[in-house]
Parts: structure tokens; sequence; C-alpha cells
């Protein structure tokens, strides 16, 4: 089987964590957006769902539709290893990744706190605010929350979910890259505070098909249309 993936051409986004498990899966697929006429492809696949995302990204796999990255990562991480396979374990991954998403959802909202309909440069004295408040008080309580977990005596190894790399460890490596791309200054002070993160963004990216998957032509750069955006006035 071969997984087609629906996201916008131009940027990593939501995206992303779902082509960083189908990436280190090393499962065959195509990201549709990225084709010729990709951007009307995607929109033309959301129209035409029986059961509708609201938005891409989304997956098909077989005759299923998936959408949400949270839900495309449950089922990825069952299939091909990137999950524990008792049911515990799997909801337990699921949690987390549903915790990067609340921060994912956050970081978004430092450049359009008022309204994503609104261009950045018409709320640049909210998202100042608001990034003060995210580098002050919400960065540092996420991350501390899964540096406590990584410091559970049952994550040996240095993985979120047991002894094994699992879809969250993925999400986690993302989360840091574009931490670090958004915001340079504030992380590089504030990431002594989370060496098992460090660790495990590297950890991450030292592993043969993501190292592959980062050097190649299929990793998008992160820019100013995505999630994770980088405006020099926020990095305070």
């Amino acid at each position: 089987m071969t997984y087609e993936l629906y996201y916008w051409p131009t940027l990593q986004g939501r995206g992303e964590f779902v082509r960083l498990a189908l990436e280190e899966a090393g499962v065959a697929y195509v990201d549709v957006g990225r084709q010729k006429n990709g951007a009307d492809k995607v929109a033309a696949a959301l129209a035409a769902q029986a059961t509708p995302a609201f938005a891409p990204p989304f997956l098909k796999a077989d005759a299923l539709t998936i959408g949400q990255t949270a839900n495309m990562l449950l089922y990825l991480g069952a299939r091909h290893g990137l999950a524990p396979r008792a049911q515990a374990g799997r909801l337990w991954t699921h949690q987390l990744q549903l915790t990067i998403a609340d921060l994912v959802n956050e970081a978004h909202d430092t450049h359009h706190p008022v309204g994503v309909s609104r261009y950045y440069e018409d709320q640049k004295k909210e998202a100042k605010r608001r990034a003060a408040d995210f580098l002050g008080n919400r960065i540092p309580k996420f991350l501390s929350y899964f540096e406590g977990v990584l410091r559970q005596p049952t994550r040996r190894g240095g993985f979120l979910v047991g002894t094994r790399l699992s879809y969250a460890d993925l999400s986690m490596f993302q989360v840091m890259e574009g931490l670090r791309y958004a915001f340079p200054k504030a992380m590089k002070r504030l990431e002594g505070d989370y060496p098992g993160l460090v660790a495990l963004h590297d950890q991450v990216a030292q592993r043969p098909n993501i190292a592959a998957y980062l050097a190649s032509k299929r990793r998008i750069a992160f820019n100013e249309e995505g999630i994770f955006r980088h405006y020099p006035e926020l990095d305070r």
C-alpha cells in the first residue's frame, strides 16, 4: 500500500508530524500537495470526502481517509511499530501527542493571537504580548512537563514512551526544531534546563531514515507561512 498525504505544498505545518512518522517507518507515500497542481488536488480531495476532514492534513490509507494529525499518528503508530502494542501504551502515546498539539497551537498563536484570517502585520502589538507570555510562562510549563516524563524510571533509552522510539518522540523533535527556528535567542537561554529533551532531539536527528529525510529535498525548510515563524521582534 502507498499512503497518500494531503497537505499544502509550501510549508511544513501540521503535515510534517505525519511526514516524520512515514519517513521513520520507511513506508511508501505520495505527498500529493507537492505534485503538479498539488494545491488544487488537495482542495478537491478535501471536498470529495464522505467523512470530510475539517482541513488538511489528512491521510488516505486503502479505503480509509483519516483527518487530524494526532489521529493519523495513532493509526500509523499501531501499524508500523511507532507505538506500544498494549492499549494502555497506545493511549498514553496518544495523550502525549495531544499535549504536543496544544503546544503547537499556542506556538502558532504567538504570531496570530487575534485571528488566523488577519495578516501578522495587523496584529503585531498583540503578538508581542502573546509571545512574551509564551516564552516566559508557556514554553517552560510544556517543556518541564515533557522533561519530567523523560526522567521517569520507566523511560530507559531516553524516549518518552517505554524503551523504544514512538511517534511522540518524532513529534517532540519537530517541536524542538520549530521552537529553535522561531525563537533562537529564547531557546538558547532556556534549553539548558531541559537536557533530556535536547538529547532526545539529537537522538532522533541521527536515526538513519530521519537523517536521510532531513538532508533531502523532501524536507521543506521552515518559513513564515507555517506554524513556527521567526519574527525577531517576538524573540525576546
